[in-house]
Parts: structure tokens; C-alpha cells; sequence
């Protein structure tokens, strides 16, 4: 399904709806999507953003990897980092979904979304939606998980939102301590900051990374950022 114009020109379209008839930029954006025939903005994001393949981006990513995926809301980063953990299944692998934010149901609707079908990986697909997802919680769920299984935290921001949990910084440091030792691939979506302008520069980095909490993100191996059908890959320095 072509678009009617680029994804920057329809986020703008977008901006323009929102103000004429004051309503919510999110649902200006569904909006505008709808009527390019996608379910949701979301959905038209993944559609632009799949020139990139997610499988080039997989094949880029080792065993003891902690990747982070930014983007502001509905440019992509969820079904990014489904189509991943698709890969992984592809190469036989397994792959765990840790979400603090969704259900079940709308995760495995997302599958569709991106070419897959989630029968065909029931046996390698995993989903934990537990109030007490941590970093503690993970490295114990993932224990016996053999070398190569992907694993994606949905989302970083919300790791440490409930006080009884360790602060950021210790539980990203935990799990990179992990992944490394397992040989496992952990992949958090991240939010970006409000501040960030795709008019000063088309693809955030890793400065536009919200940050509620200190968080060194040097502990990163490798970084997606998307942002209006644009996909940047980069490797830490």
C-alpha cells in the first residue's frame, strides 16, 4: 500500500488536524492513518519503516547484546522490536516479551502487523506481563534460556516506577552483567524526551533519550532510533 505523501509531510497533516480541531496529536495521527487505510498510526509507521529489514538489523546484534530502540509515541519502536524478536525465531531461537505496559491480547495482534504469524513461533515465543517484572525478575525467568534467546523490556522507563524496586541504573546494570554471562540479547524500548525537534535533526539519538531517573546509557551496546519512516542503526563507541 503506497502512501499518499511521506511520513513527515502526514505527521504534519497531523499537527495541523489536531490544532484545527482540538483534539489529541495521537488521535489526529490514527486519524490521518485511517484514511491512508491503516488500523493506526502505528501500523503506518511499520509500514514506512520496513524499507529497512529488520533482518539486516538482527544480523548486526551478538549474543550478550543490550540494545536500545527509541522513538516517540507511534513511530514504531514496539513493532520494531517484534520484528527482532521474529528474527531470532527465524534463526530458532527463543524470544521473551516483558511488558509492564500491554496485554497479552494486543501483543499478539501486533504480529500480523508485521508480516508474522504468531502460530507459526508458539513454541518459541513467550509473553510475561507480572507486576513484578524487574531485573531481578528477568534474570530469574531467564535462567535456563539458552544462548542466542532475544529478550525485549517494555519499557525501560517503567523499570524502577514502584519504589520497592532497585533504582535504573543498578537493574540495566544487572542485566548487562547477564546478558553477557547468558549470552542473551536484551532489547529495551525506550521512550524519547518531549524536548525532542525531528526539525532540527530527523532521527533522535541517544541525547533525546528521556531520563525520569540517572541512567548511564554507555551500558547500551547497540541503539535503533526511528522517527518518521527513518531507521538509524548505531554502535557504541
Amino acid at each position: 500500500m503506497r502512501l499518499s505523501a511521506p511520513v513527515y509531510h502526514l505527521k504534519r497533516k497531523a499537527r495541523l488536524l489536531s490544532r484545527q480541531q482540538n483534539i489529541p496529536l495521537h488521535a489526529a495521527l490514527d486519524r490521518i492513518a485511517a484514511g491512508e487505510g491503516f488500523g493506526g498510526w502505528s501500523l503506518l509507521a511499520s509500514k514506512a519503516s520496513s524499507a529497512v529489514p529488520a533482518g539486516k538489523l538482527y544480523a548486526r546484534l551478538s549474543p550478550g547484546d543490550l540494545v536500545l530502540i527509541g522513538a516517540r509515541p507511534g513511530h514504531g519502536k514496539t513493532l520494531m522490536s517484534l520484528r527482532l524478536a521474529v528474527e531470532a525465531m527465524k534463526s530458532g531461537n527463543r524470544s521473551i516479551f516483558f511488558t509492564l505496559e500491554d496485554t497479552e491480547k494486543v501483543v499478539l495482534e501486533r504480529f500480523p502487523a508485521i508480516g508474522a504469524d504468531h502460530a507459526e513461533f508458539a513454541s518459541l515465543f513467550e509473553f510475561d506481563n507480572s507486576d513484578a517484572i524487574s531485573a531481578d525478575y528477568m534474570v530469574e525467568r531467564l535462567a535456563q534460556a539458552p544462548r542466542g534467546t532475544l529478550a525485549v523490556v517494555d519499557f525501560l522507563q517503567l523499570l524502577d516506577q514502584k519504589r520497592e524496586k532497585p533504582e535504573l541504573m543498578f537493574q540495566v546494570q544487572t542485566l548487562k552483567t547477564f546478558a553477557r554471562d547468558r549470552g542473551v540479547i536484551v532489547v529495551f524500548i525506550s521512550q524519547i524526551d518531549r524536548s525532542y525537534d525531528p526539525e532540527l535533526k530527523p532521527v533522535p539519538d541517544l541525547a533525546d533519550v528521556r531520563l525520569p531517573n540517572p541512567l548511564d546509557l554507555k551500558l547500551f551496546d547497540k541503539m535503533v532510533f526511528l522517527n518518521n519512516g527513518l531507521v538509524e542503526f548505531k554502535v557504541a563507541s
